[in-house]
């Protein structure tokens, strides 16, 4: 029986550069919208694996041929996120080091709603405008970078300061990722649907943009009529006072999220006006 091949002290140091590698391209896709990207074409994978198995040779043939414009989909799909890795590689960044979980226990839950409840009810009788999106599943890492990085916890004096006007950080969006405000003064993505009534502005199109493209909330309030709308899957619920606001947002951030966080808000408010 031969020796088997000795590991050589290059050997380790290759497999350990290597890992190096596949640690920080996960670190870089994580927290943003590139995780259901590979979660989808891990899918794609897991299927033509059992499309074989089973001798699927119809399904085979057609995610093989999927898989040939595989690499160039991944060079457009992952831009931002190359992007950022060659940014980091020429500062000398690299970080060992990934998002923090974010997950919310009860009490933390109910302290970040009742308090982005309250500053929107205080912004809205000052007819302050502001546009605050809370993170959930989606990442919001590319939009957080557009922003000013805050990483200060979510409070109302906090949130009252963000969006007093003439200061730098009112224009734009602020990004809550657990109850911490992650960056202010970002910019989120426009909607274009069509049908929206013309009296909407930017700040509620940009709110309604970001719950089209991701799974984020956003909470808007208006500037000319102090009026607080609530954005979640593409729709637009207005009119809320801070009561009707605390109770849909603790049915998605809450101890129960799956029992109230599957009602949409016309559902949960169906007399407000939506969009």
């Amino acid at each position: 029986m031969p020796w088997p091949i000795p590991l050589r002290v290059w050997d380790l140091i290759d497999i350990l550069i290597v890992a190096l590698v596949i640690y920080q391209a996960l670190m870089l896709i994580r927290g943003t919208r590139a995780v259901q990207l590979v979660i989808g074409l891990a899918v794609l994978f897991g299927a033509y694996i059992v499309s074989r198995w089973l001798g699927l040779y119809t399904l085979q043939w057609l995610l093989s041929y999927i898989g040939l414009v595989v690499p160039i989909a991944l060079l457009i799909l992952f831009q931002p996120e190359l992007r950022r890795m060659l940014e980091q590689l020429g500062r000398g960044g690299v970080s060992l080091v990934g998002f923090a979980p974010h997950g919310l226990d009860r009490e933390a839950a109910i302290r970040l709603v009742n308090d982005v409840a309250r500053a929107a009810r205080i912004l809205g009788s000052r007819k302050i405008g502001a546009l605050m999106v809370l993170e959930r599943q989606v990442g919001l890492a590319d939009f957080i970078e557009t922003g000013i990085r805050v990483d200060a916890v979510v409070t109302v004096q906090l949130l009252i300061t963000i969006f007093f006007p003439n200061t730098p950080l009112h224009d734009g969006a602020a990004i809550i990722r657990g109850n911490r405000v992650a960056a202010a003064g970002c910019l989120l993505p426009l909607s274009e649907r069509p049908g929206l009534s013309r009296a909407l502005g930017t700040r509620h199109r940009a709110g309604i943009g970001i719950t089209e493209a991701t799974d984020a909330v956003a909470v808007v309030v208006s500037e000319e009529t102090g009026t607080i709308s609530l954005a979640q899957e593409g729709r637009l619920s207005r009119g809320l006072t801070e009561e009707e606001l605390k109770f849909t947002l603790l049915g998605l951030f809450g101890p129960e999220p799956a029992r109230v966080g599957m009602l949409r808000v016309p559902a949960l408010w169906p007399w407000r006006k939506t969009a």
